[in-house]
């Protein structure tokens, strides 16, 4: 089972809400996730992103893959470096 960190969109249209959350690959964008690992709120002034490190670290240390958006997210969150 490939297992993906990545965003699941929630809020209404034009007003997006995002959870953070490990899903395994095949599942759809807002399909059945396995854990929530955080938020993240671009409608707000500051955007907040708020991101459990302890429980990404464990799921990326198992071999979950973020995607692109989830990995710049984790980033900006100080999560992982590079």
């Amino acid at each position: 089972m490939a297992v993906r960190i990545r965003l699941k969109r929630l809020g209404a249209k034009k007003a997006p809400f995002y959870r953070i959350v490990v899903a395994d690959s095949r599942t759809s964008r807002n399909g059945k996730s396995i854990e929530e690992i955080g938020y993240y709120d671009p409608t707000k002034e500051p955007i907040v992103l708020k991101v459990d490190a302890e429980a990404a670290n464990k799921w990326i240390a198992n071999g979950a893959q973020p995607s692109e958006t989830a990995k710049a997210l984790l980033k900006k969150a100080g999560v992982i470096g590079e």
